[in-house]
Formats: structure tokens, sequence, C-alpha cells
């Protein structure tokens, strides 16, 4: 009776199934298979797709954002007081080292520059004066103390004088500036413009909070991340990293980590850790949101599949494996880490395997129906 009831089992093992498929169990529905026939219109409102591969992260992606490589930017701002009078450089615009940003109209120029020039002639005056002790000294017709003045006076002039021109070198960065009062602010570096505060016709301080202009060079960047306490073992120095951004879904930048924190904030108990990022055809733009992904050193391969694919049910996840054209099967994966859109497979799927990626829900609704 027992053999007779166990074969009736066994022959019940395929169940029919609304729209088409039916459900295939074997050893209590340790296999369970959709199957359906070429051009069922089930198969339209289903995507499939290849397993995806990328390098294995060491860790679940981070919250950072992009910022300025700072070794490679110079805020510029006007060491003297004046007015714009010509604007030469704008956003966007490649600037070289030395080259005009903008003119101010400057009396602060003008009179630092009247200052050098009586230092000027006040120095050769007062050489002159010099030479004359000294021979007069030699000759025996000059007191010494007189000398000694002269000589003092001599080396007080040369004082103000390299105070003088030391003033005009800060402000005009080299170049010759005219009695006119015009300064140029020139651009220390060479790079893009990415910034420019500054505006026809508006009153320029030294001590304005914005710079006036930020000159980048944009193929190298920074990206920034507040690391929590608990990851901070699984990032070090040097270690590779996967960048992406929002506006380029699916797009990982790689870059390395260049620096860490060597203390907690108090408050958010973050350490922040700095990186770097090669961007040679401008994609990523300061300030810009991104996640990061730490990479394993080994260069270890990973299988990714997009949080549209999964299926849980408890503590088990699973995923629909095409095996053949029509053949839908329900295979139970272990996770390594889950992101916002996608995860990494630790267990139950190999390389090349085609998952369904958008339709999976239907499926598992339509197996537990024939499962009833």
């Amino acid at each position: 009776m027992k053999a007779r009831y166990l074969l009736l089992l066994a022959s019940c093992a395929i169940l029919p199934l609304s729209h088409g498929g039916e459900a295939l169990a074997a050893g209590g529905a340790a296999v369970q298979v959709l199957r359906y026939s070429p051009g069922a219109p089930q198969l339209n409102y289903l995507r499939i797709q290849p397993v995806a591969e990328i390098p294995e992260p060491a860790s679940e992606p981070l919250n950072g954002r992009i910022a300025y490589d700072e070794n490679r930017t110079s805020r510029v701002s006007s060491p003297i007081a004046g007015r714009v009078v010509k604007l030469v450089a704008q956003p966007g615009d490649h600037v070289k080292a030395g080259q005009p940003l903008l003119w101010l109209d400057s009396p602060d120029l003008g009179s630092a520059l009247a200052d050098q020039r009586k230092a000027d002639v006040d120095l050769h005056l007062k050489n002159l004066a010099y030479q004359r002790a000294k021979t007069l000294f030699e000759g025996e017709v000059l007191a010494k103390k007189d000398f000694e003045s002269a000589d003092a006076d001599l080396k007080q002039s040369q004082a103000e004088a390299s105070r003088a021109h030391a003033r005009m070198k800060n402000l005009t960065s080299g170049s010759t500036a005219g009695l006119d009062g015009r300064f140029a602010l020139r651009a220390p570096i060479t790079g893009i413009v990415a910034e420019r505060q500054a505006n026809p016709g508006a009153e320029i301080r030294p001590d304005n909070p914005a710079p006036l202009y930020v000159i980048t060079d944009p193929n190298h960047l920074w990206a920034s991340v507040d690391l929590s306490e608990r990851d901070l073992g699984k990032v070090h120095v040097n270690q590779t990293i996967s960048v992406e951004v929002d506006a380029y879904p699916g797009k990982r930048f790689a870059g390395k980590v260049a620096s860490i924190g060597v203390a907690l904030d108090p408050a958010s108990r973050r350490v922040q850790v700095r990186c770097i990022l090669d961007n040679p055809e401008g994609s990523l733009k300061p300030e810009m949101y991104a996640r990061i992904t730490p990479l394993v050193d080994k260069g270890r391969n990973a299988l990714q599949v997009p949080n549209t694919a999964l299926i849980t049910e408890g503590l088990n996840t699973f995923v629909f494996v095409e095996t053949a054209p029509g053949a839908l099967k329900r295979r139970r994966v272990l996770l390594s880490t889950q992101g916002r859109e996608q995860s990494v497979i630790k267990a139950g799927l190999k390389s090349g395997e085609r998952v369904v990626t958008t339709g999976a829900l239907l499926l598992n609704s339509e197996l537990a129906s024939g499962r009833k």
C-alpha cells in the first residue's frame, strides 16, 4: 500500500499552471522549474540577462561625494583693493599660469608703485653719499662717525627698497605695472576656470570671503568618504576603489585610497577617507554624490545581479535562472553584499548564467500557484 502511494506522488510531480506554464518538483520541491513554449506571451514580460562579473568588493558601497583635487586647484583672490574694469577669463576657459584673469582699477597699486620708485631714488642718493663718505674716510678727511652714519643710512635705504619691491612683486606676480593704477589678477596655475565670482564694476577687497576665481585640473579629482568605525578595517591606503554616480548608471570609475584620517569625529563617530580619481573624459563633476566601493586587493571577480532579480522569502533569497530556452528554474543564492540597486552573489550562480532581472516576482507567484 505504501509503495503504491509513493508511486502516485511521483506521477503527480508535474502540476499544471495557469497561463501556459508548468512547475516541476523533485525530492520535495528541491528543484522548481517553469517551462514555457516558444512564443508564449509570458516571455514578453520578462527580461533575462547574463550575470554581470565585477571586481570583488571588500564592503558594501559607501556614500561619498566628488570634490576638487586640492593639490591641483587654486582659489584666486585679489591681494589689493580695486574695482573690476575688465573680465578676461570666463568659466570653462583654459588658462595658463601667469595669464590675466581680470583687470582692476586700483589706486592702492599706484601708491605702491610710487613707494617703490621713491625707495629706488632714495637708495641711489644714499649710495652716492656712502661712496663719497668712504673716499673721504679713506683719505683721512672725514671722521669715522660720519662714515658710519652714511653706512647706516645706506643700509636703511636698502631695506626700504627691498620692502617696496617685495610688495610690488606680491601684487603683480612679477609683471610690470603702469602708473595708471591698472592691476592684473593673474592665474597662479595652468588649468580650467571652474568658478567665477567677479562681476564687471564690482568692488574688490583682499578680505572678500569668497575667491574671485577657482582654477582646477578637471582630469584629476578627489572622492571623500565619511567612513563608519565598523568599516574602518576594510579600507587601507592604496586600496583600489570603484565609484558609481547616478548620472551614469552601470558605469564604474576606478580610483584608489590616498589617505585615511588619523582620528574619528567625536560627534558622528566617522573618519574621513580621501580617494583620488582619474577623470580624463570629464564625466565626473565636483560635488556629485557617489557610491564608493572598496575592492579586495587580490583582484578577484564576483557576480552581481540587480535587486529586481531577487526573491526574498524569510531568510532565503532566490533568483530565476534560464537553464534552457523557455525553462526558468528558481534557485537559492547567498548574498555577499546588497546595495541600493545591485547585489553581489556569494554562492548559487556561475559566470555566464542568465537570470531573470524583470518579472521575477510574477514568476514566483505563478510558481507558488502551481504548488497549491
